[in-house]
């Protein structure tokens, strides 16, 4: 049976549990990531409009608003190993869904069972957040998330590669065939069969997630208790309930914010390349373009922070970054404006392995409680891009696409500077 700590353990005794957690992130990033192109896949599978299509991130991404607390409640019960673990069955429920209901062709089915998905995750996050976050010292969090964001974005930027490869190639001749269907059953069956393609590899997914989840309950993965790890008195702050944090409050605001621009970027990046008149061939790899420069920017955080950069100040430079690059895309056309989209991912890097430490230090024993409202934040990754696709309804996608994100990176700004150190006493 794993051990209990009541505090951090010492880095040596770190790299196990690193591991278990980076292959943890390696497989939600992968799932996460996959959003990008099933947006343009159900987009073809079920001849829909821009708007209906970005029902994929909202589906995914309103799971963790709805189940972050109840997350939290059973994390008290079974604790972060076991939390993590159950995270993992329940994902492999929601891609055994997903497969069973795009093999149908029934679009709120394979919503529903995205929405599954993202409920596993929910869990998986509220736990593993947190866990690699007070594994150490937390103001060296950042570095250990920037590692775990390596292994997540690595995932990310392979899932588009093999999604395209298993699930989208020929994509373009098979638009132009549906289009020249000479009546409608013939396109229907076209689809038809371009929705089975799904089918297999969800399987695969799920049977994959069961045995991650027998290994994570298997392995040597220790538990920690967040109150100890975590004690509010290191810093100064008694407060005797989670609403006594403000830089909490500003911190969960501040990742709504921020996974609504990482999706705008990830996500989104597909449907913007269309609106500029790119091919579907192309525009279907996209998302790995901005997980390619998540991953340069990781790997920079990982050298700098903290040894060179505070977590909080690069959490500041980056979203000046942001606010330059939300410009050249919008001051440019064709593929380099979408260089420029991609170029986010460099930006938004390193924003949550600093927003979340930064928002949880010092909780103690509402560690968990916190954890579970920051991930509640995930929600902005549904909502935000939301506003883009309705904006652009209205006025030019481009200029929609930068009146939406440069707003959020300049509250991120905020936080960066001053918001991460409202209400506490002895602040890093």
């Amino acid at each position: 049976m794993a051990s209990t700590l009541a505090a951090a353990p010492s880095d040596r005794s770190n790299i196990g549990p690193m591991i278990i957690i980076g292959v943890l992130f390696f497989i939600f990033g992968f799932v996460t990531w996959l959003n990008g192109p099933l947006t343009i896949f159900v987009k073809l599978a079920f001849n829909l409009d821009d708007v209906s299509a970005f029902l994929i991130p909202v589906a995914f991404y309103l799971s963790y608003f709805v189940l972050a607390l109840p997350s939290a409640a059973i994390l008290k019960r079974t604790g972060m190993k076991h939390g993590m673990a159950l995270g993992l069955f329940v994902m492999a429920i929601g891609a055994v869904l997903f497969g069973e209901f795009i093999n149908l062709r029934t679009y709120h089915g394979a919503l529903a069972g995205l929405f599954v998905i993202g409920a596993g995750l929910s869990l998986l996050q509220t736990a593993s957040n947190p866990y690699i976050s007070i594994l150490g010292p937390i103001d060296s969090a950042a570095q250990r998330i920037a590692f775990m964001g390596i292994c997540n974005k690595f995932a990310g930027f392979l899932a588009p590669f093999v999604f395209g490869a298993l699930v989208l190639s020929g994509i373009d001749t098979l638009d132009q065939q549906v289009k020249a269907a000479p009546t409608p059953a013939a396109a229907d069956a076209l689809l038809n069969s371009f929705a089975a393609r799904v089918y297999w590899p969800y399987m695969a997914m799920a049977a994959l997630l069961v045995v991650l989840a027998i290994w994570v309950v298997r392995s040597s993965l220790p538990e920690i208790k967040p109150a100890g790890a975590n004690d509010e008195h290191a810093i100064g702050h008694t407060g005797r309930s989670v609403f006594s944090f403000p830089h909490l409050w500003l911190g969960v605001l501040c990742l709504f914010l921020y996974v609504g621009v990482e999706v705008m970027a990830g996500d989104a990046i597909g449907i913007y390349g269309q609106g500029l008149g790119l091919p579907l061939d192309a525009t279907k790899h996209f998302t790995a373009y901005t997980m390619f420069g998540m991953l340069l920017g990781y790997i920079v955080g990982l050298v700098l922070i903290p040894r060179f950069v505070s977590q909080q100040r690069y959490l500041a430079v980056s979203a000046v970054l942001g606010v330059l690059f939300a410009v050249g895309a919008y001051a440019t056309t064709g593929y380099a404006s979408v260089t420029f989209v991609a170029a986010l991912g460099f930006a938004n890097a390193m924003m949550w392995p600093a927003i979340f430490p930064l928002a949880i230090k010092g909780l103690g024993s509402h560690t968990e409680v916190g954890s579970a409202f920051l991930i509640m934040g995930i929600v902005g990754g549904a909502l935000i891009p939301q506003v883009f696709v309705h904006l652009k309804e209205v006025i030019n996608f481009q200029l929609a696409f930068l009146l939406v994100i440069v707003p959020c990176y300049l509250y991120i700004l905020y936080y960066g500077l001053r918001g991460h150190r409202v209400g506490q006493h002895a602040a890093g």
